[in-house]
């Protein structure tokens, strides 16, 4: 096991350099003049140009450039934006109000995927199954960037079951639509994994075998067949991390809700590179961890899985 862990921080630094570097690239290398992006249509002294030039290290060449980035961020320096304020700031308001919505979101996504998930399969072919099967489809054919506005206008305008915005001390009941506007970018996936994990399961001749031993069909379910069928459940959530973080740019953008993705998305509009890759850093590094921790969670559900 630890061995395993040593060669998976590792490779996590690695991924993390060529991540960084390659948001770096995308944000600074073909910049026409980020400056005048930011300032908009107000002009820029001479003086200031320069001076924001020579602090953010633009007309170094790029590699000189990352190399900057990288030694204060290695240092836990995560610079400045070009509006004068320290990413640091930004991102310590910004990660309580993401990390509840994304909490909120992983947790409804989870209850509602396992749940329908295991009844499915329990009754396949049974209306419940082709009702869950449709929704599905619907939800894979509606990009979040559809769903967002239109949750918003039905149920936060038109219905006014839920308050149609946020701000950063938002309440459970202000995060709850955005939230289950968010868990629908990965509750589909979720729900047609565990539907054919626990069904092959169902299948299988340990199952048989439980049931030739009296055991009945609740103990054999929730015992064996559910902690087996949760493996590439749980694996799927991991992995899911990085759609939640992506789909926040845009719930958070729509509902008006100040956190990391609401951010990083006016970074990229206002061309605000130093805003945009310290962001994208974080995010980075919280997917990696998240992850490691999902690999490592594979030995707690089956004994057999083994790391060396």
């Amino acid at each position: 096991m630890f061995r395993y862990i040593v060669r998976r921080l590792l490779q996590m630094v690695l991924t993390f350099f060529g991540a960084t570097f390659v948001v770096f690239a995308l944000m600074f290398a073909n910049q026409d003049d980020p400056l005048q992006a930011l300032a908009g249509e107000r002009p820029i002294t001479e003086s200031q140009r320069i001076a924001l030039t020579e602090r953010y290290h633009l007309d170094d060449p790029f590699l000189t450039q990352y190399w900057y980035y990288m030694k204060g961020l290695l240092t836990g320096d995560f610079g400045t934006s070009l509006n004068g304020r320290k990413i640091a700031d930004l991102l310590e308001a910004a990660w309580p109000i993401t990390l509840r919505l994304a909490l909120m979101a992983v947790v409804i996504a989870a209850i509602i995927a396992i749940g329908a998930g295991v009844f499915s399969a329990i009754r396949r072919g049974g209306a419940f199954d082709n009702v869950t099967l449709v929704v599905t489809l619907v939800l894979l054919s509606m990009p979040i960037v559809v769903i967002a506005p239109l949750a918003q206008l039905l149920f936060g305008i038109q219905l006014g079951w839920f308050p149609p915005t946020a701000n950063a001390k938002a309440t459970f009941y202000q995060l709850l639509l955005p939230a289950m506007v968010l868990a629908s970018s990965v509750l589909a996936t979720q729900l047609r994994v565990t539907r054919t994990s626990v069904a092959e399961n169902l299948r299988a001749d340990y199952v048989r075998t439980a049931r030739a031993k009296g055991l009945s069909g609740r103990r054999v379910i929730s015992v064996h067949v559910l902690r087996n069928s949760l493996i590439p459940v749980v694996t799927l959530i991991g992995v899911d991390l990085g759609n939640l973080m992506s789909g926040a740019i845009v719930t958070e953008g729509v509902f008006n809700i100040p956190g990391v993705g609401f951010n990083l998305a006016r970074g990229i509009r206002s061309e605000d590179g130093p805003l945009v890759v310290g962001f994208v850093s974080a995010l980075v590094i919280v997917f990696l961890v998240v992850n490691l921790l999902v690999d490592l969670l594979y030995a707690a559900l089956d004994p057999r899985i083994r790391y060396e």
